[in-house]
């Protein structure tokens, strides 16, 4: 019982030339990367989204630089194209395998458990610090999104590296500190949208701080608040930069569509959903990330019973957690600069997140992730510790049982025991295929798939030299010269269900008439040529 009592309190002794602090978090680190590096190229995603990006980063390895990124899910807006800079060395040296920038995103998310531990111990104390960060490598939701390239998938990493050096510059009044929080945030704003709700805790921190607190006069604290705004400011030019450069050179066309999204789509503003969406995102949180609790499509894996018992659990811990947060922070100071930036962090995403009125899906969370982590550690932290009216045993046990079930209910639902998807075998088997039933010969290409892209195809395709021919509509073809004697389509579906004549995909029904001239089936997809119709 005492030497876990070194791990779970605020200091940890050290025991000899061993240092048991600096072993549990290497541990917790090779755990990490276990749980996110294992077999990732068979159980990363590789689906129409994932091939884009491949195609995007190929071109820019071979000297066609781009300002521009993936398009945004919503809005018809894009984002910046920070991460295909990030991603392409690591498709290089994987020799253009998928799986280079997805070991990239893994990377991210072990350095994304180290810093959850960093804050962890330096806000809460050693215990705290251990335990968020075996949450955070443990969690079945965080690893699922450390092993996919996907631009949102890094996000985790620079809230919390932004945050971290805003706290650390304002802290210590270092402009450096401040200037690299302000570089980290014009990255994460080219990752996803929702970093606005960063930038709002940060603008509110700086303003914050720089007028609470020492005995200066009001002078010296606007000077204080200009100076560290324009470090913070001048960081951000630099890290947005390359989108900046985009939107001069095209009028600000995705500035406008995003202002307008925010004011007048029917997605965002006050409504009635308020509420609703401020409960999901906070059991989403406790639930989903701490607890392990599965999204609505894996409901059936489990009886009511269990359900029901696994929400009340995650809830309770929610809560308690909150309770424990708030009472840590109000006992150092709520004013003070660590109190005040995670009070903001936790309430300022939280409710901005109640105006959006669509589906919050997990991901959309990357923001926040590390930070329900932190608030369960500390709490866990308090139990062990806590040493004023009830029995100390009891505590103890209550704080073993509760980090007990905690890791209990995540490892029962890590990633790799769902099994391998093999999405890159399955795309670059079919791709070749494709090529092989070609002939050699030019051939157009569809794709039957339910709303994924073609793009996973199409990457290897590219990577083969031999892309298909594009069928351009009448305007742009009258004489049909990209309509080829061959079409070859992927039907992701079974057989059975795979109907491409008739479909009205462009890349199939820009064919024209057309016949069946085989098809080949696996167990996930089929694949069909066809020829122009003979009547024969």
């Amino acid at each position: 019982m005492e030497k876990v009592a070194h791990f779970l309190s605020s200091k940890a002794p050290k025991m000899g030339r061993i240092n048991p602090e600096l072993l549990v978090l290497s541990l917790i680190l090779l755990f990490a990367s276990v749980l996110r590096l294992y077999k990732i190229g068979s159980y990363m995603n590789f689906l129409g989204d994932e091939g884009r990006d491949m195609i995007a980063i190929y071109e820019i390895l071979h000297g066609n630089l781009t300002l521009l990124g993936p398009a945004s899910s919503v809005g018809g807006f894009f984002l910046g194209p920070i991460y295909y800079y990030f991603a392409a060395p690591f498709l290089w040296l994987s020799r253009y395998d998928p799986s280079g920038p997805s070991i990239m995103v893994a990377l991210f998310g072990v350095a994304t458990v180290f810093l959850v531990y960093k804050l962890g111990k330096e806000f809460f104390g050693v215990g705290a610090g251990i335990i968020a960060s075996l949450l955070y490598a443990i969690s079945p939701i965080a690893i699922i999104y450390s092993r996919s390239s996907w631009n949102p998938n890094i996000v985790p990493f620079f809230s919390i590296a932004t945050l971290y050096l805003l706290y650390k510059g304002v802290q210590k009044k270092k402009f450096l500190f401040l200037l690299l929080s302000g570089i980290c945030f014009g990255i994460l704003l080219q990752l996803h949208y929702l970093a606005t709700f960063i930038g709002m805790v940060m603008f509110l921190y700086v303003l914050t701080t720089s007028f609470l607190g020492d005995s200066q006069s009001f002078v010296s604290k606007v000077k204080l608040w200009v100076l560290s705004s324009l470090s913070v400011f001048a960081g951000f030019v630099m890290g947005f930069s390359p989108f900046i450069l985009f939107e001069i050179r095209h009028n600000f066309l995705s500035t406008s569509k995003i202002f307008n999204f925010i004011v007048n789509s029917e997605e965002t503003g006050v409504g009635a959903t308020f509420v609703s969406q401020t409960w999901h995102v906070f059991l989403r949180m406790f639930g989903g990330l701490t607890s392990g609790y599965p999204v609505p499509g894996y409901y059936n894996l489990y009886s009511k019973e269990v359900l029901a018992a696994w929400i009340i659990f995650a809830a309770a811990v929610g809560a308690i957690s909150t309770v424990f947060f708030l009472f840590t922070l109000y006992k150092k100071g709520l004013f003070r600069k660590d109190s005040l930036l995670l009070l903001l962090w936790l309430f300022i995403p939280v409710i901005l997140f109640g105006f959006y009125k669509k589906e919050i899906y997990d991901y959309y969370l990357g923001i926040v992730f590390p930070l329900p982590f932190l608030m369960v550690g500390n709490f866990i932290s308090n139990l062990w510790n806590f040493k004023k009216g009830l029995n100390p045993i009891f505590l103890k046990s209550a704080a073993l049982v509760i980090f007990g079930i905690l890791i209990y209910t995540n490892l029962q639902r890590t990633p790799i025991k769902i099994g391998e998807n093999q999405q890159v075998k399955q795309a670059r088997d079919a791709a070749n295929l494709v090529l092989e039933l070609s002939g050699g010969k030019p051939f157009n290409f569809g794709l039957i798939g339910g709303g994924n892209s073609d793009h996973a195809y199409r990457y290897f395709f590219k990577l083969a030299g031999r892309e298909p021919v594009t069928i351009e509509n009448p305007q742009k073809d009258p004489k049909r010269l990209t309509v080829t004697d061959q079409l070859l389509v992927v039907c992701e579906k079974p057989a059975a269900l795979c109907h491409p004549l008739g479909d009205p995909a462009w890349e199939i029904a820009g064919f024209g008439r057309a016949e069946i001239e085989g098809q080949w089936a696996s167990s996930v997809l089929t694949v069909i040529k066809l020829k122009h119709y003979t009547g024969q």
